[in-house]
């Protein structure tokens, strides 16, 4: 295809799609027509085949981003009032869009013909030929200085990377080397992080283009568990076992730290299962202050096996509590 078939043929009409289109309703109607059109349904038909193949000549240039943006800006100036001519190889002036279009799909032009793009002179006066300068800082946006100018800075693309961290680094922070792209990278993961939080490190993705800056690293953590803590935040939580007497009748009871120093939690009568007790300033040690609290949440631990002492004072437990039955109104509830 030359650079003169995209001035000549209208990819949007072959395709019957607006201007507009997106790439979804550009696929769709190329699906649409490409069977149609297609040789095995149309055995021996010229009209057919030629279709068949100006379809997809269509959706090449329309389904490539790059391709529809500088097929858009060339056909642009072509309705703007831009002239296009062919003058003989040896005529000399300036390249034009055929040699532009060579050089861009691999091919000369056709014949040795040269296209030349012209505008009007200002009041109708003298005709000047633009080349491959002013084309090209019209079609990619360059400065006035044309071709050579450089473009726009482009900032660098994100990565992302995974760093895994035992329990005590992701609590205490760590600093970790990952391999980007090839290179290594040390970056400083900060403490308290969760399990499957994301780390947002500036400047450390890819090199921007032309003097722009560089893309993030996203770092996904991932913390190897604790058998008995666990990470919320600036938060520790734990569970811990209690006994039917310690929760009815209340206790006081000793549970590790983070640092190893037990520490001493009340236990209301008549707390429940599953009921969460805080410990003040026990949590995660976060720099300047503010540290996190220890959140203990207490589970009703029921003995696999009584002794004949301990079967009868339940069973007195139960005659003294009067049938008491916790399950009143559940299953009007459950009828709502």
């Amino acid at each position: 295809m030359t650079g003169q078939d995209w001035l000549e043929k209208d990819f949007y009409a072959i395709l019957g799609v607006a201007k507009d289109a997106d790439a979804d309703a550009i696929k769709k109607a190329y699906r649409k027509l490409a069977r149609q059109h297609h040789p095995d349904h149309n055995p021996d038909n010229a009209q057919a085949e030629e279709r068949f193949k100006s379809v997809g000549e269509a959706y090449a240039v329309l389904s490539d981003p790059e391709q529809r943006k500088q097929y858009d800006a060339l056909r642009a100036m072509a309705g703007g009032g831009a002239r296009f001519s062919a003058g003989s190889a040896g005529g000399g002036g300036t390249a034009g869009f055929e040699d532009l279009f060579g050089s861009m799909f691999g091919q000369g032009a056709p014949g040795g013909a040269r296209v030349r793009y012209s505008t009007q002179g200002p009041a109708g006066g003298a005709q000047g030929t633009q080349g491959f300068e002013d084309i090209l800082s019209g079609m990619f946006g360059a400065g006035s200085s044309g071709f050579g100018s450089r473009r726009r800075p482009q900032r660098g693309a994100d990565v992302v990377a995974n760093a895994t961290l035992p329990f005590r680094q992701a609590l205490t922070g760590s600093t970790v080397q990952l391999t980007v792209d090839g290179r290594q990278v040390n970056t400083r993961i900060p403490p308290g992080v969760h399990d499957g939080q994301r780390i947002r490190i500036r400047g450390k993705g890819r090199p921007g283009a032309n003097g722009g800056e560089a893309g993030d690293l996203i770092v996904t953590v991932h913390v190897e568990p604790h058998p008995v803590f666990a990470i919320d935040g600036k938060n520790v939580r734990m569970n811990v076992p209690i006994t039917f007497d310690e929760a009815a009748l209340g206790a006081t009871i000793e549970v590790p730290t983070l640092d190893g120093s037990p520490v001493k939690v009340k236990i209301p009568a008549g707390t429940p299962s599953g009921r969460t007790l805080r410990v003040r300033r026990k949590g995660v040690d976060v720099p300047k202050g503010f540290d996190g609290d220890l959140l203990v949440t207490v589970n009703v631990v029921v003995p696999n096996k009584l002794s004949s002492a301990a079967r009868d004072a339940v069973k007195a437990f139960a005659d003294a509590n009067g049938g008491a039955n916790p399950r009143v109104g559940l299953a009007e509830m459950a009828a709502q």
